[in-house]
């Protein structure tokens, strides 16, 4: 696929056929997304993927979490079931964790080179026929959930990435184009 057609035909997949996605195959992405701009290359980025039976303590804080912000308890199991069934139906969390540098404009340069590290990493998902979705929920900073990714102080989750084969891709949704928003100054 050409890039023109990758950039425009990828999506945000939320629903994962239930087939498991290859390590090695994401480990090989992975060494592939990594050559992004990144000034003073101080690369500070590192992964975390949990796959197979250990989705289900991730699954367990997800519910324990949700539960916990319910006071009627047939809701609360409701609703705590619910979210345990959806992190139990994708293949594969792909944490991309980021070190903290304590110079404000290094901790820029870095946050902006590890999230095009994540678009690189989906456009070369997407030509593979693997669809993902870029989550940066609340339970990024929850203590528990770094815990289970060995997130560590001073590390940052700058996306939990819910990966697997498409049950359905989005359709497309429009985007406003660059010139409707372009300021020329000469």
């Amino acid at each position: 696929m050409e890039l023109v057609q990758l950039l425009k035909a990828r999506r945000s997949v939320h629903a994962f056929e239930d087939r498991p996605v290859s390590v090695e195959l994401v480990t090989e992405l992975l060494d592939t997304a990594v050559w992004v701009p990144n000034h003073r290359l101080t690369q500070p980025w590192r992964f975390v993927i949990i796959h197979g039976e250990a989705r289900a303590k991730l699954a367990e804080i997800v519910r324990k979490q949700r539960e916990a912000n319910e006071s009627d308890p047939v809701k609360a199991k409701e609703i705590g079931q619910k979210f345990y069934d959806k992190f139990m139906s994708v293949p594969m969390f792909l944490a991309v964790v980021m070190a903290e540098n304590t110079h404000p404009v290094v901790w820029e340069e870095d946050y902006a080179s590890t999230s095009c590290l994540i678009h690189n990493f989906s456009l070369l998902a997407w030509e593979q026929g693997i669809g993902l979705v870029w989550e940066t929920y609340p339970l990024l900073h929850v203590a528990e959930f770094r815990e289970a990714f060995g997130v560590k102080p001073g590390e940052k989750i700058v996306g939990s990435l819910h990966v697997g084969y498409p049950k359905k891709v989005p359709p497309v949704q429009a985007r406003k184009a660059a010139s409707e928003l372009l300021t020329i100054i000469e």
